[in-house]
C-alpha cells in the first residue's frame, strides 16, 4: 500500500488539535511554557542586544525578563518606555502576552464553567461514612426519606445519599418542595446509572451503613434491580464484609434469582405479594392497615429485639405479663431463629432475646409494678364460631387480583364466592386460568366500567360481605387510576346512604396525597400500595432481622395478627385494664397487642379507632361493637 504523503502544515495542526483535546489543564501547562518561553527569549535579546530605554542603564538577564514579564501581564506598563529598540521588543512581547493571557483566563473560565456544571450534574465522589444508601429514584423515595428522618433522629450527624437516573437539581428540588425540612439528616444526590459499576462508586457503597435498591419504573423493573445487585456484589473492589442490602421485587419468578446472586447480603421485599397479603387480610379485618401502618412506620411504636437476662428460666406467659409499656410477640433464639406467639409455656434461655412492640428501644424494661391488676371476673371465654360461605367483590383489575384471590382461599370456608368486575385485555383469561388453583372460592367474572352508576347499581353491593376496589395501576397513569378509583369510592358511598347498608370497604391507593380526598367516603380501610411498600424497605433498611418477623405476620401459615370481637375476652360496660385483656388472650394461645374504639372508627385524628400497644395498667370501658387486636393462629 503506497504511503500517503503528509505534509508538515498537517502534522502540525494535528498535534496542536490532540493538545487542544487534552482540556484544560493541558492547556495551562502549553500556554504557561509559552509564556515562559517569549519572556525569556525577550530577556535574552535585551541582554545580547544592549538594547535599553533612554536613560542608558543597562539591564542584565534577570532584571530584563522581569521588565518583559511585567509587560507581559500588565500591557499598560509600556506606556513609559523610551528607545525604540527597547519599545519594539516589548511591543512584540506585550502583543504576545495579550495574546497568551487572554487565551489563558478563556481557558481557565472554560474550566471553572464545566467543573460547577459537573457538580451540578452531581458527578463527584461522595466521602461519607455510614450512610444510607438509596440506589434508584420513584415515588416510593419521599416516603422512604421521610421514615428515614424519623429513624435518624436520634442519630449523630445521619446522612442519606441516592442515586437516581434524574438530574441532580431537579432531585433536589423535588425533594425540597416534597420534604422542606430534613431535621438533622443531610440528603445528597447525585446523578447516574444504578446498573454502571463506576457511578455507584460515586455515591461509595464501600462505607455505607446499609442498601435500599428501588425498582425503575417501567415494563420490568425487576431487570434493573437485579442488574443493580450484580454491580453492587460483584464488583472486583468491593468491601469484604458482606453489604446490607435492602431492595423491592415484582415478579415471583425473580425473587429466587435476586436471592442467589446475593446470598446473605440482599434482603427482598416482593411487592406484590406484601400488598396482595395485606388486602386481602384487611377486607375481612376492618382496621388491620391501620396496625399494620402503625407497626411499620418510625412514628409511634415498633418492633425491636432485646436481650432480658431477668427473663432466664421463665415462660413466654411472665414475658407477655411483665412489660407494662411494651406487648412482647415473640423470642428470638440465641442461635437467631425468630419464633412469633410460641406456646405460652415457653422457656427464656440464656442469650435469648424478646420481640416487642414499643415506642423505642430503651423503653423495653420489666415492669416492677408487682402483680398486675387483672380482674378475672370480667373475663370471658366466647364461643366457638363456625366459619362460613362469604361473598367477596373486586371492583378493578391489576396484576396483585390474582394474588389476592389465592390469599383469601387461605381464609374462606368451601363453597365462598367470588365476583370480579373489570376491564381490560385478558382479565377474563387470567381468571380462568385461576380457578383450578382455588379450593374455597368459585369465581363470577363480569366485564364493565367500575365508575358507572348503573352497573354498581345492578350489582346488589348488599350481598357481597367484603368489597375490594383495586387501582388500574397497570394500564393508568398513577393520578388517573386514582382518580377513577376516588370515583367509584363516592358512588358505593352514595349508594350506602340511599340503602341504609353498610359495606365493608378496602381500598387500594397509589399516592398517599389522595387518601385524604378519600377520606370523605369512609372506606374501612386504605391500602396504599407505595406507602406501605416504602415503610417495609425502610424499616429492613434499619433491621434486617425484621424479616423474619413480617414474614410471620403476614404469611396465611402460622400466627397473624386479628382483629376480633372485644366480647371474645371480656365482659363490656365494665372497666378493665389491658393487663385483663392479656391475660383472656394468653388462655386462649393469643397475645394482645391493642384494640380498636367503634365510635372512632372514621376518625382520622383518632387513628381510626386502633391503639396499638396500651399502657396495660390504664383502665378501659369496651362496647359491644369494639374489638381486641391480637396475634393468633387463626
Amino acid at each position: 500500500m503506497a504511503e500517503r504523503n503528509i505534509s508538515f502544515k498537517t502534522k502540525l495542526r494535528y498535534r496542536f488539535d490532540n493538545i487542544m483535546a487534552r482540556g484544560p489543564i493541558a492547556l495551562i501547562g502549553w500556554l504557561g511554557l509559552l509564556s515562559l518561553m517569549l519572556v525569556c527569549a525577550a530577556g535574552i535579546l535585551l541582554t545580547i542586544s544592549g538594547f535599553t530605554q533612554d536613560d542608558g542603564e543597562t539591564m542584565g538577564f534577570i532584571e530584563a525578563t522581569w521588565k518583559s514579564l511585567m509587560r507581559t501581564l500588565d500591557p499598560g506598563t509600556m506606556g513609559g518606555d523610551t528607545g525604540w529598540g527597547f519599545r519594539l521588543t516589548m511591543l512584540g512581547v506585550t502583543l504576545g502576552g495579550i495574546f497568551i493571557v487572554s487565551t489563558l483566563i478563556g481557558v481557565l473560565a472554560s474550566g471553572i464553567s464545566n467543573k460547577l456544571d459537573e457538580l451540578r450534574k452531581g458527578h463527584s465522589f461522595v466521602v461519607e461514612k455510614g450512610h444510607t444508601l438509596i440506589l434508584g429514584w420513584s415515588e416510593k423515595i419521599f416516603p422512604i426519606i421521610t421514615e428515614l428522618l424519623i429513624a435518624n433522629d436520634n442519630q449523630k450527624n445521619p446522612v442519606i445519599v441516592i442515586l437516581g437516573h434524574k438530574d441532580k437539581v431537579e432531585m433536589e428540588d423535588e425533594l425540597k418542595a416534597k420534604i422542606p425540612d430534613t431535621k438533622n439528616t443531610r440528603v445528597i444526590c447525585r446523578s447516574g446509572s444504578t446498573v454502571d459499576m463506576n457511578d455507584i462508586e460515586i455515591v461509595n457503597p464501600l462505607e455505607s451503613r446499609s442498601i435500599i435498591i428501588l425498582a425503575q419504573e417501567g415494563h420490568d423493573p425487576d431487570i434493573s434491580v437485579i442488574k443493580t445487585i450484580l454491580a453492587l456484589t460483584n464488583n472486583p473492589d468491593r468491601r469484604k464484609e458482606p453489604y446490607h442490602i435492602v431492595a423491592e421485587i415484582s415478579d415471583h419468578k425473580n425473587k429466587e434469582v435476586a436471592e442467589m446472586i446475593a446470598s446473605g447480603e440482599v434482603t427482598l421485599v416482593h411487592t406484590e405479594e406484601l400488598i396482595s397479603r395485606v388486602i386481602a387480610q384487611s377486607c375481612r379485618q376492618s382496621g388491620l392497615s391501620v396496625v399494620y401502618t402503625e407497626l411499620l412506620d418510625f412514628d409511634g411504636d415498633e418492633i425491636y429485639f432485646q436481650e432480658e437476662p431477668g427473663l432466664k428460666g421463665k415462660t413466654f406467659k411472665d414475658a407477655v405479663m411483665g412489660y407494662e409499656d411494651s406487648a412482647v410477640i415473640g423470642i428470638r433464639s440465641k442461635e437467631g431463629k425468630t419464633t412469633i406467639n410460641p406456646p405460652m409455656d415457653t422457656a427464656f434461655n440464656s442469650g435469648d432475646m424478646v420481640v416487642a412492640i414499643s415506642k423505642d428501644d430503651d423503653t423495653i424494661r420489666l415492669s416492677s409494678n408487682g402483680a398486675p391488676n387483672i380482674n378475672a371476673d370480667a373475663i370471658t371465654t366466647g364461643s366457638p364460631k363456625t366459619a362460613d360461605t362469604e361473598k367477596t367483590l373486586i371492583l378493578g383489575w391489576n396484576c396483585k387480583a390474582c394474588n389476592i384471590a389465592m390469599e383469601l382461599d387461605n381464609y374462606l370456608a368451601p363453597g365462598s364466592k367470588l365476583t370480579v368486575v373489570a376491564e381490560g385485555e385478558g382479565v377474563e383469561n387470567q381468571l380462568n386460568e385461576l380457578k383450578p388453583r382455588l379450593k374455597n372460592q368459585e369465581i363470577e367474572f363480569k366485564t364493565g366500567n367500575i365508575s358507572d352508576r348503573e352497573l354498581l347499581d345492578s350489582l346488589e353491593l348488599q350481598i357481597y360481605n367484603h368489597i375490594i376496589l383495586l387501582s388500574y395501576s397497570d394500564t393508568m397513569a398513577e393520578q388517573d387510576a386514582d382518580s377513577k378509583s376516588l370515583i367509584t369510592l363516592l358512588h358505593l358511598r352514595n349508594i350506602e346512604e340511599k340503602t341504609g347498608n353498610d359495606f365493608t370497604i378496602v381500598s387500594e391507593m397509589m399516592d398517599i396525597r389522595n387518601k385524604e380526598l378519600a377520606e370523605v367516603t369512609e372506606a374501612d380501610d386504605f391500602i396504599i400500595s407505595n406507602k406501605l411498600i416504602s415503610l417495609m424497605l425502610s424499616q429492613l433498611s434499619e433491621n434486617k432481622e425484621l424479616k423474619a418477623v413480617f414474614d410471620d405476620l403476614f404469611d396465611a401459615d402460622g400466627s397473624e395478627i386479628y382483629v376480633k370481637p372485644v366480647t371474645d375476652y371480656v365482659k363490656t360496660g365494665v372497666p378493665v385494664s389491658f393487663y385483663t385483656l392479656c391475660e383472656s388472650a394468653s388462655r386462649k394461645g393469643e397475645i394482645a397487642i391493642g384494640y380498636r374504639l367503634n365510635e372512632f372508627s372514621h376518625n382520622v385524628n383518632k387513628a381510626y379507632g386502633v391503639l396499638v400497644n396500651p399502657k396495660k395498667s390504664d383502665m378501659v370501658t369496651f362496647t359491644d361493637s369494639d374489638k381486641l387486636i391480637v396475634i393468633a393462629e387463626d
